[in-house]
């Protein structure tokens, strides 16, 4: 049986190895035209015509045998079965010429002859390929092709493209770059934000900002310098991008601790502690140092200006140190009034100053000097304070309210005392021309006996004018008495409203007078009779209240008026009807100008987002929102229509008796 399988096993071999060259030269075409499909067809024949080929010479081998081959006598169906001895004694006699007869030629002889060398099917495997090779060289038949593949594009999925955002902040941070998916991000101000895709590719779809821009698709990178905290979105989906404001530099003084510092009497020594800090860097720190010496307003000024040293951490810089007062030129009686300016890095850099700080060296106790003046009338005593010594306490009270949180109670309590100040000093050169020293000489009292007669000229009168001081000086002196008096008298009004920054202007004005006054070379005292105006007869006791200003207020209206296209927009949202031309333009510059919280502000152009996306419900929130930026007038309070002062109540009861 093993010899029979050899036999039939060399036949089925000669028989494949027959129609070999027919199916490797059908398969050429096809490999020449790149056609996957052709090639895989033939394959697939192939694989049949061979598994056909090996069943048949399964089959027929034996009778192959005997008719090619006369010596093994029409025998050869007993090398598969020999059941008698004879037939096996005869099988034996035929293997042994098998051996000699069936040799290499022999068997390719027997498959020659068998086996059809299958020439149609090469044949028309070459003619198929020739066809599919010039139906793809045909014009029309090439511009068909192409248009089916373009057609065949928008219903194939495209490769989901990814999106890689990259951060580079402004050299002058020192903050490293980043590069990574997208995700929420805090970034310092002015930034580059650029969103790239992954593989090069330009962008399918815009990235919208909540501020309304839209960077637009079809680039492989878009840019955007980060100025203001936004969220962003690309296909839908948000992310936040808040940014860090660059902060201007912080100063703290360490000592010493009380804005006006006096100095013990005698002492040597003064201690100064400052801190600068930064969220990124101190370029430039300096003190600087005025020395005030003398009195009253002859007052001599020296300036000194100082740099702070660096320290290893250049976000801060730290100094301290205790001066003699020697080293600063500080004598018994004089003032140093210091303080600190910064400067950081940034591309446009914050320059921030501190509050005057004010170091006082306590004048030694001495007697009343008894020396007279060439011109007493223009002589301050000493519990007044001078002009610029007003002008230095208001400005220090307007450095205070910028530097610190003051409350309220406190910058009145300071402004009252400098407005009094200032109306004390007022009234002592306003003797000068006639005017009164106090506002009612009977503030103070009280009816200590109800029913007893009271004088009451006596009592809350006072003399205007005096010949004496009415005709002291020339005319020129006092015309810029005048002047220094009216701007006094504005400044303390303005002290007294509480608006130390309105009182800076008419400060510097009355200063400007008495110096004018004190350096003047010569003052005429020529006394002349007092001449006062025409009075109009016409006029006088008519009550005739034309051409004089109201003392009402007049109520503020809403703060600025509100746009006539935000009116139309507020209308429209209430509804579900279509909203105005360019409203996304104008809810975003509403929202931007009127609303300051960053959190409302992102929330209110998030639902500006939703509305222009269709969601209706999403109109009564931004609706909200655009009319919470409206805001409320400010309320004025009026002022009584009846006066009630002391010398009103004693005259009603003088009146009623």
């Amino acid at each position: 049986m093993r010899a029979a399988a050899d036999i039939a096993s060399r036949i089925r071999r000669a028989a494949l190895l027959r129609r070999a060259p027919v199916w490797a030269g059908g398969l050429l075409p096809w490999l020449a035209l790149r056609s996957v499909a052709g090639a895989a067809v033939w394959s697939v024949w192939c694989a049949w015509d061979a598994f056909r080929l090996n069943r048949e010479a399964t089959a027929h081998w034996p009778r192959w045998l005997d008719d090619a081959l006369p010596e093994l006598e029409d025998s050869s169906a007993l090398l598969l079965d020999a059941q008698t001895p004879v037939a096996r004694l005869q099988r034996e006699r035929l293997l042994a010429r098998i051996d000699m007869a069936l040799t290499g030629s022999a068997a390719r002889a027997i498959a020659s002859e068998r086996v059809k060398p299958g020439l149609p099917w090469l044949c028309l495997s070459v003619l198929a390929a020739a066809a599919l090779w010039l139906a793809a060289s045909h014009p029309l038949a090439t511009t068909a092709k192409v248009s089916g593949m373009r057609a065949a594009l928008p219903q194939a999925v495209p490769p989901r493209q990814q999106l890689v955002l990259k951060v580079v902040p402004p050299a002058y941070t020192g903050i490293a770059s980043s590069e990574g998916a997208p995700r929420d991000l805090q970034v310092p101000e002015s930034s580059q934000v650029q969103w790239c895709e992954k593989g090069g590719s330009p962008l399918d779809a815009p990235v919208e900002l909540s501020s309304g821009q839209s960077l637009p698709a079809g680039q492989p990178c878009v840019r955007w310098t980060a100025s203001e905290s936004v969220f962003w979105r690309w296909k839908g989906t948000r992310y936040n991008l808040k940014v860090t404001l660059d902060q201007p530099p912080e100063i703290v003084i360490g000592a010493p601790a009380e804005m006006v510092h006096e100095l013990r009497e005698g002492a040597q020594t003064a201690a100064m502690a400052v801190s600068v800090r930064d969220d990124y860097r101190v370029q430039r720190a300096t003190v600087h140092m005025t020395l005030a010496r003398g009195s009253g307003e002859n007052i001599r000024f020296s300036d000194r200006e100082m740099p702070l040293p660096e320290s290893p951490d250049p976000r801060k810089r730290d100094w301290s140190k205790t001066w003699a007062l020697k080293d600063l030129g500080m004598e018994p009686g004089d003032e140093l009034y210091f303080f600190v300016r910064a400067t950081d890095n940034a591309a446009k850099p914050h320059s921030v100053q501190s509050p005057t700080y004010t170091l006082r060296l306590p004048a030694p106790k001495q007697e009343a000097d008894t020396e007279s003046a060439a011109l007493p009338t223009l002589v301050k005593p000493e519990s007044l304070r001078s002009q610029r010594q007003i002008i230095i306490d208001t400005e220090q009270l307007i450095a205070d309210m910028r530097a610190r949180h003051m409350d309220a109670e406190t910058v009145r309590e300071r402004s009252q005392t400098i407005a009094s100040d200032q109306g004390a000093l007022r009234r002592r050169y306003g003797q000068f021309l006639g005017e009164e020293s106090t506002l009612f000489g009977g503030d103070d009292h009280d009816d200590d006996q109800p029913g007893a007669k009271k004088d009451v000229l006596h009592e809350f009168g006072h003399a205007h004018d005096q010949a004496e001081n009415a005709t002291l000086f020339d005319d020129a002196t006092k015309k810029v008495l005048r002047r220094a008096l009216s701007a006094m008298w504005d400044a303390e009004k303005a002290l007294r409203a509480i608006s130390p920054k309105t009182a800076l202007p008419p400060e510097y004005k009355a200063l400007d007078a008495v110096k004018e006054l004190q350096q003047a070379d010569r003052i005429y005292l020529h006394k002349t009779a007092f001449a006062p105006p025409p009075i109009k007869e016409d006029k006088r006791m008519t009550g005739d209240m034309a051409g004089s200003a109201s003392s009402k207020r007049v109520q503020d209206e809403a703060r600025g008026k509100v746009p006539q296209q935000l009116r139309e927009l507020v209308q429209a949202l209430s509804t579900d009807g279509p909203l105005p031309a360019l409203w996304t333009r104008t809810a975003q510059d509403w929202v931007r100008e009127r609303i300051t919280v960053e959190e409302q502000r992102l929330a209110a152009q998030q639902a500006i987002q939703d509305v222009a996306d269709g969601c209706a419900p999403c109109r009564a929130n931004l609706r909200a929102y655009l009319r919470g930026g409206i805001g409320a007038p400010q309320l004025l309070l009026q002022a009584k229509p009846t006066v009630d002062t002391p010398f009103t109540r004693a005259w009603r009861a003088e009146e009623k008796k």
